[in-house]
């Protein structure tokens, strides 16, 4: 017999392999589905590639690659018997076999027992071997199934894998040196002291000073200014601010040239009013450990309906989503994702054609987990309603828990590990933000749907930007396409303000006194005031007039150019405190079940209106323009008794004078704040000149500063390092258009915009058109119709009326992002569904107003 076997494997030793360092072994779920061992079919793992397949898929990877030899896991679950007295035996068979496998024990605990049977099977002839049979097996097929049944989990192995580069403590960090010099950091609104960039930017932590990073190759980055200061002072730590979590953050070592850990980072960073300690009080084990606790025991009470008794509903569209631990922010996502049409057709509907078609490791194919997940929450496959002798003997058992039979639902393990690839929050097993991850998973559906139908089209709109000039009255309109509206939350127009008032002084008063604080109060907000706050214009920072060729006011407002299918609706209801604690605001807000935003439609252009020129800022430095403005002409208009009024408060004359200048002699209040965003700048207090260029003379092609009409050619530096990277140079020009000659947005645009092969048309036109052409047709559609889709070079929007009803929402427990719970509520069938983690019940009252994420579809038009 021994010989047979030998002989029998003989064609097949060269396709078997023993797992080598590195190698994950895919032993505890299906690559195309969430069969396990426990599965009734079991699970074959490829004796070749370690990857795991059920028993509907095996065939598959079988025809596909050719691999014959696989390795039959079958889980047995049985329940313990009882002893004399009524205790479970504990008794376990073959415990060896399936060492560190990831199942359902969640479910089972201590009343059962596992029987588990592993054999080698042949294909095509699903000839079968029982293991062990280490005295017939050849050795190397036996060192190659002892290797795989004792191998760790495929996502056990990961996470020592992500620290195998070890980061070494600072030979700095102990003996840092911090300037006594007053510097404090706000919680946001940074940009570089020398550039004024607002991305990429480090905190050096001997004096303070916030300065951007190198420049990357994908655009990212910065100018270098954090290396020029190193090597201007020799000050060798920096903190990269964005990074900053209660958990720590990425410190880099100039003269060490590597990134490294700072074990007094939290010391380091309260130099600078940066409370990191204090902040990990407030989240650690997500709990508030202030005396504010109380209302969120409430929250956590309503929102989860646990004073109700909730049915448990089963079958296609009401499966649960198993929690990995602190993973509740993607399983909410994902199960609203799937409750819409366009997800389900693209990923279930298309389910066979992307099995087919998918790479030779599914496991790293974006289409093929997505599918994967969508078929496992709406097949009703893992959530099928109890049997009948199961409800008899549970009711024998806990008669009064016959109603709370849950179903096992399906684990996202595989999907996680990878849209969480590399990213370096979403790849931990902290608790997220579930709005973030939403945008990520929205641009991962438009990266990977490249040349065919992409979901996340319904959730894409135009907006429209009015920016005015505040002194010259004059306005430019620019589009751009979103994807959710954020709402603000303005407390000041809550609905028990006087209420609100006086638990403020209550609370100041046994704070004073040492006394118990008094029952906290939830601000009540209208949603029209919500609305309305968001409607209303905003200054816009640093903000560059064309028309004054200098530094300006100007004042933003926003309006819909075209309406989504579906509209997401975020609140902002998370804020950091001046000493970066997060915060979670307690409020109410009565969101409607249905909206109407007809009355935000973009107009455009009004009479009576002048645009601003469409010149770029200057790109030349500050003398410049002080040499050209030596001619200027007659001098301005100026409120001398609001110059007066800055200059009595301690400022330089002159500054004040620029300060009621470019605010349009719209006020003191006005000017201080001019004077505030720009006190750093080295001109700050020289003399107002006006530059030469308001003169009706030369052209802006013979400019002394060298701007250039937007609707120019892109610098040709620009497009000489995105053809560098392999980018056609028409493409790259469409790119660089269409994102104002910002290389970091451009590349992204690349990737969401890949090229057609009949583009050599459209790019000679885009070459000699201006970008805003690219919206031109939104404007003009109000009805159903799909506008802007006949343009390549421009986004894909689907424009409809403006009226809405709620269908599911996204509601968040807890103190603050990092911390806390989600669940989500989804409308189907005419009923509210509570969806909270693999727990799936009608719910009884629906929380819509304790809600973080709200989402709406369109109402036909009647």
């Amino acid at each position: 017999m021994a010989a047979d076997l030998g002989e029998l494997l003989v064609p097949y030793m060269p396709t078997i392999r023993v797992p080598r360092t590195g190698d994950r072994v895919f032993k505890s779920e299906c690559a195309f589905s969430f069969d396990s061992p426990e599965s009734e079919g079991g699970l074959y793992v490829c004796m070749n590639t370690f990857l795991g397949f059920g028993r509907e898929h095996v065939e598959r990877h079988y025809r596909k690659t050719g691999q014959s030899v696989y390795m039959h896991l079958k889980r047995h679950v049985k329940e313990k018997a009882t002893g004399a007295a009524g205790g479970a035996i504990p008794r376990r068979r073959n415990g060896k076999v399936f060492l560190d496998l990831e199942l359902n024990r969640d479910f089972n605990g201590e009343d059962y027992e596992y029987e588990d049977e592993a054999k080698l099977v042949i294909f095509p002839d699903h000839f079968e071997i029982p293991l062990p049979n280490i005295e017939e097996l050849p050795a190397l097929v036996t060192i190659a199934c002892d290797a795989v049944l004792n191998a760790p989990s495929a996502y056990k192995k990961q996470e020592p894998e992500s620290w195998e580069e070890e980061i070494q403590v600072s030979r700095h960090a102990r003996s840092l040196r911090q300037l006594d010099n007053g510097v404090r950091i706000p919680p946001s609104g940074w940009k570089c002291q020398k550039c004024e960039l607002r991305e990429n930017l480090w905190l050096n932590l001997t004096d303070g000073a916030v300065l951007c990073g190198k420049w990357f190759f994908d655009g990212s980055g910065g100018n270098g200014h954090a290396l020029e200061h190193y090597r201007e002072t020799n000050h060798p730590l920096a903190v990269k601010l964005d990074t900053i979590t209660p958990d720590g953050a990425d410190v880099y070592s100039f003269e060490e040239e590597e990134a490294v850990l700072d074990p007094h980072i939290s010391e380091h960073l309260s130099h600078f009013g940066i409370d990191m300690l204090q902040m990990q009080k407030r989240t650690e084990n997500g709990h508030h450990t202030d005396n504010n606790s109380r209302p969120r025991v409430s929250e956590w009470e309503v929102i989860q309906e646990s004073g109700m008794k909730l049915k448990a509903v089963f079958g296609s569209g009401y499966t649960g989503i198993k929690n990995l631990g602190n993973s509740c922010y993607l399983g909410t996502v994902l199960q609203v994702l799937f409750s819409i049409p366009d997800f389900q057709r693209m990923y279930v509907g298309n389910l066979q054609r992307i099995y087919d078609y998918s790479p030779l490791d599914p496991t790293q194919d974006f289409a093929t987990q997505m599918a994967k997940l969508g078929h496992g929450l709406l097949s009703g496959q893992y959530a099928k309603p109890p049997v009948k002798s199961e409800l008899i003997e549970q009711v024998m058992k806990e008669e009064y828990k016959v109603l709370n039979w849950q179903q096992k639902g399906v684990s996202p393990r595989m999907l996680k590990s990878l849209v969480s690839r590399g990213h370096p929050e979403f790849s931990s097993n902290r608790q997220q933000d579930a709005h973030e991850f939403l945008l990520h998973i929205i641009n991962l559906v438009e990266r990977n749907s490249a040349g065919s139908e992409n979901p996340s089209d319904v959730f894409r709109f135009l907006v429209e930007e009015r920016v005015q000039c505040c002194q010259t009255r004059r306005v430019r309109y620019t589009q751009r396409v979103d994807c959710c509206i954020q709402l603000p939350a303005p407390i000041e127009a809550a609905t028990n303000r006087e209420e609100l008032l006086a638990y403020e002084a209550k609370r100041k008063e046994a704070e004073e006194n040492m006394r118990a604080p008094p029952e906290p109060v939830r601000a009540r907000i209208p949603f029209t005031a919500c609305l309305q706050a968001f409607t209303e214009p905003e200054n816009v920072p640093d903000f560059w007039s064309s028309a004054l060729q200098a530094k300006s006011a100007g004042v933003k407002t926003s309006r819909f150019t075209s309406f989504p299918e579906y509209l997401i609706v975020q609140v902002k209801k998370f804020t950091f405190g001046v000493d970066w604690v997060p915060k979670k605001l307690d409020l109410a807000i009565d969101v409607p079940d249905f909206l109407d935003l007809n009355r935000l439609r973009a107009t455009g252009l009004q009479a009576g209106e002048e645009e601003l020129p469409d010149l770029m800022p200057p790109i030349v430095l500050p003398e410049d323009t002080r040499d050209n403005s030596m001619s200027s002409i007659d001098s301005p208009e100026i409120d001398e008794t609001a110059v007066m009024q800055l200059a009595e408060m301690g400022f330089p004359l002159e500054a004040c004078r620029k300060a009621v200048y470019y605010t349009g002699n719209m006020g003191p209040e006005m000017a201080f704040n001019w004077i505030i965003a720009h006190m750093e700048e080295p001109d700050f207090a020289e003399p107002l000149l006006l530059p030469s260029m308001m003169d009706p003379g030369p052209s802006t092609s013979d400019s002394p500063l060298g701007t250039a009409p937007l609707g120019s050619s892109p610098p040709e530096e620009s497009i000489a390092i995105l053809t560098s990277m392999g980018f056609p140079r028409n493409h790259s020009i469409q790119a660089l258009k269409a994102t104002n000659n910002n290389l970091e947005r451009a590349l992204d645009w690349i990737f969401t915009h890949p090229e057609e092969e009949e583009s050599d048309a459209v790019s000679d036109m885009a070459d000699t058109e201006p970008n805003d052409n690219a919206f031109s047709n939104a404007n003009s559609h109000s009805d159903s119709t799909l506008s802007p889709d006949r343009d390549t070079t421009g986004p894909r929007v689907k424009d409809g009326p403006g009226r809405y009803e709620l269908f599911a929402f996204i509601s968040h427990m807890g103190a603050s992002t990092m911390s806390g719970h989600y669940v989500c509520h989804i409308k189907k069938e005419g009923r509210w569904v509570i969806y909270n983690d693999h727990k799936v019940c009608l719910s009884e009252r629906p929380p819509k107003d304790l809600g973080y994420i709200y989402f709406y579809h369109r109402l036909s038009s009647s």
